[in-house]
């Protein structure tokens, strides 16, 4: 599919109320009990933006609302509607201080990624112990979580320990284990699904929230290539036994490239090849295909007026 023509879908103005804005997604309030979601095509990165990429944001819109379909029986979810390819309508929910990162594979570029540290040494890390010979991108003994802060507007999440967030006074500790076994039952279920689809899931973000009756939610996204790392499992043995990357579907690709010319996240983003995301959008739409085993059907473009025509129809505006 060409892509490179595309101008992605970064912006839009809606006539509503308590607009809040992310690194990906915008969102207004339609009533006390639920807010309007808006996923753009942003890529972010080393937690800043760094890009758009075309169908992304259908992308992670729409197989986010099918995973959260796929594990309800697991934990509760935010999902009310899916008005339009990007927009979803959600259960307000006070959003949790932590992200909850759980890891099933020892991997990463990143200066916090667990390979990052093992490989300089470090056994104790983000308050997990781990062996002497693990390898890079091999499974761990066992899923792990690894929470981090929400990092302010601007700002990097920072990784901790999982008592950290009862000492810290972040979430009691019933509330920490509740989340806790929900993410890690969540992550195998992902796990299980994407074997059937021919994927690896080697690790993944969560965000869980609280709705006005003080009840668990999975929120945001799931399982998405930009919340998640895929890879192609035909080809990781081979590519594992020559010491290659695993194929990805996700930005993991992005983070290298721009790894391998010594960008970390700070200062000025380099310009990277157009190719680089075109192949961003294509693995994208291949990751939505696979998991989902149904035909990616792009949305028009420019989306911010498909958006406002399908939430006119839906009586919204």
């Amino acid at each position: 599919m060409q892509t490179n023509t595309i101008e992605p879908f970064t912006e839009i103005e809606l006539p509503l109320s308590d607009r809040r804005d992310g690194k990906v997604r915008a969102s207004y309030a339609l009533d006390p009990d639920r807010r309007l979601m808006i996923t753009t095509d942003r890529l972010s990165a080393f937690d800043r933006v760094i890009a758009a990429v075309p169908y992304k944001g259908q992308v992670l819109n729409e197989l986010s609302a099918w995973w959260f379909a796929r594990t309800a029986d697991i934990v509760a979810n935010h999902v009310v509607d899916v008005p339009d390819p990007n927009v979803l309508i959600a259960r307000a929910a006070r959003p949790m201080p932590v992200e909850v990162v759980v890891r099933g594979y020892i991997t990463g570029v990143t200066d916090t990624s667990l390979w990052r540290r093992y490989d300089d040494g470090a056994r104790t890390i983000y308050g997990h112990r781990f062996p002497d010979g693990l390898a890079k991108n091999t499974p761990l003994p066992e899923a792990i979580v690894t929470p981090t802060t929400k990092a302010e507007h601007g700002g990097h999440d920072v990784p901790i320990t999982c008592d950290d967030v009862v000492a810290r006074g972040l979430l009691d500790a019933e509330l920490w284990e509740r989340v806790m076994a929900a993410a890690l039952e969540v992550f195998h279920r992902g796990s299980v699904l994407g074997r059937e689809a021919g994927l690896i899931l080697a690790d993944t973000k969560y965000e869980f929230g609280l709705a006005s009756d003080d009840s668990l939610l999975l929120i945001d996204e799931v399982h998405t290539p930009d919340s998640s790392r895929w890879w192609i499992a035909d080809s990781y043995d081979d590519r594992l036994a020559t010491g290659e990357e695993p194929e990805s579907l996700d930005k993991e690709v992005v983070r290298r490239a721009f790894a391998e010319i010594g960008y970390r996240g700070d200062g000025p983003v380099p310009q990277l090849a157009d190719d680089v995301w075109t192949a961003t959008s294509a693995r994208y739409i291949d990751a939505f295909e696979r998991l989902t085993g149904a035909p990616f059907v792009p949305g028009s473009y420019p989306v911010a007026e498909r958006i406002i025509s399908n939430l006119k129809e839906a009586g919204i505006l």
